[in-house]
């Protein structure tokens, strides 16, 4: 397994990608959304949209301009966890930006045979495997372009994306998001 990196040693890969940016995301919560400010607004109820101040949402913007692709396909426990109804409520405003974000339950993600582990593949040739620990913080991520951990990348997307049902119709469908 390559170096632990931290995750800010990363990020260019976020304007580098030619095509497509992809991530998986499998926490019952992150310890990042927990102290941002959103999260005290998410508490409050408050709705949330696409905010042209927010960086994320301005790269995301940015690179799909440019005809690139980026999306997710978040697990969802059967109820929801609070860090989980945090991330359905808040995607509504990466969606408005142009990210394709989808939600499966977890157990359908189990039956399919999805990683357990969060990840972004660029480009169908870089992973990104996080390491997160007990407590929800990112330790660091791994970088990897060995072919079997791309070509297995690309099947849990492929899978992930064939069943995930994209945010808005899953919040719909989950009345403690709302």
């Amino acid at each position: 397994m390559p170096d632990l990196i931290p995750f800010d040693e990363i990020t260019h890969l976020f304007t580098d990608f030619e095509h497509t940016a992809w991530r998986l995301e499998t926490q019952r919560g992150y310890a990042t959304d927990r102290v941002s400010p959103n999260w005290t607004r998410f508490q409050n109820g408050e709705a949330f949209d696409y905010d042209p101040a927010s960086p994320w949402h301005a790269n995301v913007r940015k690179q799909t301009g440019q005809g690139k692709r980026i999306g997710r396909v978040r697990l969802v426990d059967d109820p929801p966890t609070e860090g989980q109804r945090f991330l359905l409520a808040t995607g509504i405003g990466n969606v408005a930006a142009g990210e394709d974000i989808r939600n499966l339950w977890r157990a359908d993600a189990v039956r399919l045979g999805l990683p357990d582990y969060d990840f972004w593949l660029f480009d169908s040739r870089t992973v990104v495997k996080f390491v997160i620990d007990e407590t929800d913080v990112t330790v660091g991520v791994h970088v990897l372009q060995d072919a079997e951990t791309v070509v297995r990348a690309c099947q849990a997307r492929d899978a992930a994306l064939h069943f995930a049902v994209p945010t808005r119709q899953f919040q719909a469908q989950v009345a403690s998001a709302r």
